[in-house]
């Protein structure tokens, strides 16, 4: 009876199927399906933001904020290991790095990823954040997204070109949720994930990250996901935006290298219970020291970008030291240095999330320890610059280093906070920060993961094997 069921479910689409083609030309037919697909990814981002936050409040809204919270020693660990569980019993599938996944897809699998994609990386990441784990919600809503559009298309029977622009619909559907940007989702996709894509294709990203947009203003509110306060431009802070640039470019190949290496002596470890327990025991210390290591970090930034300062009293033992002018952007740089380390242990020790929100928020510190610096030597003078403004571009200046792209993190960060008053400096930072990046490191942190196995296909792949091969490779 089940068989004879199955049977007539497939007539009835292969109907449907067949009416549709009939009936709507390929082009309306795109139209129609990458609006479906925005609305879906603009849902699963606010399940995703919704139950992140849920778990968050759960487990943390009864701190004082008086006494050091040792629970931050074993609550990271916790959302480790039960992610851990879920993906290694549940799933049976490797659901980390999810940009880079996309990027393979698209890559070497035509596009096709897996249904279960669709969903088991918001239930892994929602745990990993939820719990405190250092790494950020936007790369697994990227590969939900991804997995949503390939998943829609496989189901309509689409070639791989209109596969793999839906499949972009879907990341882009996917950024557009989370951030409330929806230029900023079709920059995205096309700096990052889908290079080669023609400009016939815009119409679909367009409307699919519009009607993302919209679905998550519907659930979550008005508000932008950054509310600041922003001093106005002046041109003689022009010099120090420049030394920003510098800044997030050195700290930009920090970041990549330091991620890259410290997760494969990790992932060296090859008992997983022993890998997750030595992550979980360094994440652990590093946020009971440093807690705006804590989750995502986003509630840290809120207080920079309003021109406030991180109260640590009663949060951290280290808190004697930080009586003194100097010992802030001091504690500030051990918080820019070790983010990578947070993140690193996550991912690698079993948690699933991505190094989107991390960057954003290495960006932020690394903006407000150049702006504070600058203070400090220029206490009481005309050259003391605007914080909330360098900590809002220091976030697009190390994404356009890390990420390798400068045109979405120039509009993510406008959008994201309506900064669009500094649009000079944003297009500065990032423009020097990327190029500068670019001369050391030629790949983003995307695209050095599978670069060296001869895989990137959607980004000048013959040259990327060319350089990252090493001679044992071809032998």
């Amino acid at each position: 009876m089940s068989r004879e069921s199955n049977m007539k479910n497939i007539t009835l689409w292969n109907r449907f199927l067949s009416w549709t083609r009939k009936r709507l030309s390929e082009h309306d037919l795109m139209l129609i399906l990458s609006l479906i697909v925005g609305v879906a990814c603009g849902l699963a981002s606010v399940v995703l933001k919704l139950s992140i936050e849920y778990i968050h409040h759960s487990l943390t809204s009864w701190f004082d904020g008086f006494d050091y919270n040792f629970l931050y020693l074993i609550y990271p660990g916790i959302g480790m290991l039960l992610a851990m569980l879920f993906v290694r019993y549940v799933i049976k599938d490797n659901i980390g790095h999810g940009v880079t996944k996309v990027l393979l897809a698209v890559s070497k699998n035509e596009s096709k990823i897996r249904p279960h994609n669709m969903w088991s990386s918001l239930v892994a990441s929602s745990v990993t954040i939820g719990f405190g784990g250092s790494v950020g919600a936007e790369a697994p809503i990227v590969y939900t997204g991804a997995a949503i559009g390939s998943n829609v298309a496989r189901k309509m029977g689409l070639s791989y070109k209109n596969m793999t622009i839906l499949l972009g619909c879907g990341a882009a559907g996917a950024v557009a949720g989370i951030f409330k940007a929806p230029l900023a989702g079709v920059l995205f996709t096309l700096e990052i994930l889908l290079f080669n894509i023609s400009m016939t294709s815009i119409l679909p990203l367009l409307l699919s990250t519009v009607s993302a947009t919209v679905i998550s203003y519907l659930f979550l509110g008005d508000s932008l996901p950054f509310e600041c306060t922003l001093s106005p431009f002046t041109m003689h802070n022009l010099p120090f935006y420049i030394v920003l640039g510098l800044f997030c470019a050195l700290f930009s190949v920090y970041f990549t290298r330091t991620t890259l290496w410290l997760e494969d002596r990790i992932k060296s470890i090859r008992n997983p219970y022993s890998r997750w327990f030595i992550s979980a025991a360094g994440l652990g210390l590093l946020i009971f020291l440093f807690p705006p290591l804590f989750g995502e970090g986003y509630d840290s930034l809120s207080v920079l970008l309003n021109g406030g300062e991180i109260s640590f009293e009663g949060e951290t033992v280290l808190a004697f030291f930080l009586h003194k002018p100097w010992s802030i952007p001091i504690f500030y740089l051990f918080i820019l240095l070790l983010k990578v380390f947070s993140m690193s242990f996550t991912n690698a020790g079993g948690g699933v999330g991505g190094t989107f929100g991390p960057t954003l928020f290495v960006g932020a510190i690394a903006g407000f320890v150049v702006a504070r610096t600058i203070n400090l030597f220029f206490a009481n003078s005309p050259f003391s610059v605007p914080e909330q403004n360098f900590v809002l571009v220091g976030m697009a200046g190390l994404m356009a280093g890390v990420m390798q792209a400068p045109m979405t993190a120039i509009f993510l960060i406008a959008e994201i906070s309506g900064g669009y008053e500094l649009l000079i400096p944003l297009i500065l930072t990032s423009t020097i920060s990327f190029g500068a990046t670019r001369m050391v490191e030629p790949y983003s942190i995307y695209t050095k993961r599978i670069a060296k196995r001869g895989e990137l296909l959607t980004h000048d792949s013959d040259q990327a094997v060319l350089t990252l091969l090493k001679t044992s490779d071809l032998i």
